[in-house]
C-alpha cells in the first residue's frame, strides 16, 4: 500500500474515534478524506464504530467453578492474523493460525468456532491451522476499515470451553496504477 493511500485511511480512523465529521473529495489518485470541508467536497456519514457483543452462537467462557471439560484447555491465543496487523489479500481469502494448550481433544468432540466481523462461520474447524476461505469472507466480512475474527474451543454440543481475546486487522487488496 503507497503511503498516499495509507494515510488517508489513518486520518479517517482517527476521525472517527474523534466523532468528527469526514469529507471526501477526488483527485486523480482517488478519494481524499479530511476532517476540513474543500470545494466540492461532501460530508461522509458514516456509521457508529462497530462493537461487537457476544451472541449465543459464540457463547462466552464458562463463568463461575469451571466444569471438568472446561478445565482441559488452559491457553488460547489467535497468532495469525497480528492484532493490528494486516492481511494481503485480493479474494478475502487468508490465514490464521492458534496456539492451543493441551491440543485440541478431537475424541471427545472438541472443535473451533470462528466468528469474523460478528457472523459465525458455519463450519466448526479441527485443526490450529486453517484458511477462511473466499465464500465465508463473502458471507460475513462487513464493508468496513478494520475487521475482527474471534475463536473459541468448543464441545460437541457448541459449548464454549475456551474464548481467544479477539483480532482486529486490516485487508489490503492489490491495485492496478494506469
Amino acid at each position: 500500500m503507497h503511503r498516499r493511500h495509507f494515510l488517508p485511511g489513518i486520518m479517517l480512523i482517527a476521525t472517527l474515534a474523534a466523532a468528527q465529521p469526514v469529507y471526501e473529495s477526488r483527485d486523480r489518485d482517488g478519494p481524499v478524506f479530511s476532517d476540513t470541508p474543500s470545494p466540492g467536497a461532501r460530508e461522509m456519514h458514516l456509521p457508529p464504530v462497530d462493537v461487537m457483543d457476544r451472541t449465543p452462537a459464540l457463547p462466552p467462557a464458562p463463568s463461575g467453578p469451571p466444569a471438568a471439560a472446561a478445565s482441559a484447555y488452559a491457553r488460547l491465543q489467535i497468532m495469525q492474523p497480528e492484532d493490528g496487523g494486516t492481511v494481503h489479500s485480493n479474494t478475502g481469502q487468508f490465514s490464521i493460525a492458534l496456539v492451543l494448550e493441551p491440543p485440541l481433544q478431537l475424541e471427545r468432540g472438541d472443535a473451533v468456532a470462528v466468528r469474523l466481523d460478528g457472523t459465525v462461520l458455519a463450519q466448526r474447524r479441527t485443526t490450529l491451522q486453517f484458511d477462511v476461505t473466499a465464500d465465508e469472507w463473502q458471507m460475513a466480512a462487513r464493508d468496513q476499515v478494520e475487521h475482527s475474527v474471534e475463536v473459541a474451543v468448543v464441545d460437541r454440543a457448541g459449548n464454549a470451553l475456551l474464548v481467544a481475546a479477539p483480532v482486529r486487522f486490516y485487508v489490503q487488496r492489490a491495485s492496478r496504477r494506469n
